[in-house]
């Protein structure tokens, strides 16, 4: 008996010895010591004190005891070894070596969108326009009567409308709105001056084209005072594609039709047609129309508190990806809300 208990010591030591992982280790302590599931070679052995006779019972059973001392010592040495083992393997696969620059950290970045409108502010400003912002979601009366159509007027047929289910509000087809809450909130009761640009998103139920969203931002510009001529508004959209496009940005005026403005006119700029996609953009005539324009109507100026007999003003809405097309050479404007990160990353 006593040398079956030496036996497994001296096999269980040899095969301790040879282990070198974490598993290996918790698979030998299952085999010797046992699981919850079933008894282990130790368990086993100590079965055996009841076949050993009274005399050698005792020594047989300080033998056993002897053993697995011995082995849960060795066990627990080996622990702390293999756990070194492990550690400095780990060491040497992931090493830190602090000679070496950091890794850059990816930053997020502005949107081209957002980039495109953030300079075309700017561009503005310096010519003494504000930002005023206005809501996404307008009233009829708002979007549409107070801008000189009013129900049933055959020019709401221009404007394809999100419509919600609250009867008289709707998203915004247009930032012309915003032509009415600024006259209201910044023009003093019809008393004072005001040069304003609203940025913002529109929506339209229409068609989604390589030219045309449903989902798209404009900017808006208005400037009130007195004596204010076509020859204003024609000098600051030329001033605006100078700086913007520099001296190659080509501006044509379109007399045109919108019924918040008369006279009206249509602001296109010169892409070319030299590849197949500015063909297609400028549907083969070159320009592409990045604003509508005019003088602001004199029911319009009446609605926003103004005398129409004292004063006058333009108003213009602008297309910024639009203008972010031509300046890019980008040939669909649905890589702008497509969030593909291969266009996006280019910005």
């Amino acid at each position: 008996m006593l040398d079956q208990l030496n036996t497994l010591e001296q096999e269980a030591l040899a095969q301790l010895s040879a282990i070198t992982t974490n598993d290996d280790l918790v698979a030998w302590q299952g085999k010797y010591y046992g699981t919850k599931r079933s008894k282990g070679a130790l368990d086993e052995a100590m079965t055996l004190l009841g076949k050993v006779s009274k005399e050698d019972r005792p020594a047989f059973g300080k033998r056993a005891n002897e053993v697995k001392q011995g082995l849960t010592a060795a066990y627990e040495v080996k622990k702390g070894e293999v756990s070194r083992l492990e550690l400095e393997a780990k060491m040497r696969a992931g090493a830190i070596d602090v000679t070496l620059p950091g890794r850059p950290v990816q930053r997020g970045r502005l949107h081209p969108s957002t980039q495109n409108l953030r300079n075309i502010a700017k561009i503005f400003a310096q010519m003494g326009f504000e930002v005023y912002r206005s809501p996404d979601v307008e009233t009829d009366e708002m979007n549409f009567e107070l801008l000189n159509m009013p129900p049933e007027h055959p020019a709401r047929d221009m404007w394809d409308t999100f419509y919600t289910n609250t009867p008289g509000v709707i998203l915004r087809t247009h930032t012309s709105p915003g032509q009415i809450r600024s006259m209201r909130e910044l023009g003093g009761n019809g008393t004072k001056p005001i040069r304003v640009i609203l940025p913002g998103m529109c929506y339209r139920y229409e068609q989604v084209t390589a030219r045309s969203e449903m989902q798209f931002n404009q900017v808006e510009g208005i400037a009130i005072g007195r004596n204010i001529t076509l020859a204003d508004l024609k000098g600051v959209m030329g001033e605006f594609g100078r700086r913007m496009f520099g001296g190659d940005g080509q501006i044509r005026f379109r007399g045109s039709y919108f019924p918040f403005t008369e006279p009206s006119v249509e602001v296109d700029v010169y892409l070319g047609t030299a590849t197949p996609q500015a063909r297609m953009l400028t549907k083969g005539t070159g320009w592409l129309e990045i604003s509508g324009a005019g003088m602001v109507h004199p029911t319009v100026l009446e609605n926003g508190g103004y005398d129409p007999r004292e004063w006058s003003g333009f108003a213009f809405g602008m297309g910024p990806e639009r203008v972010a097309m031509r300046l890019h050479n980008i040939n669909d404007i649905r890589n702008f809300w497509a969030n593909d990160l291969r266009f996006l990353e280019q910005f």
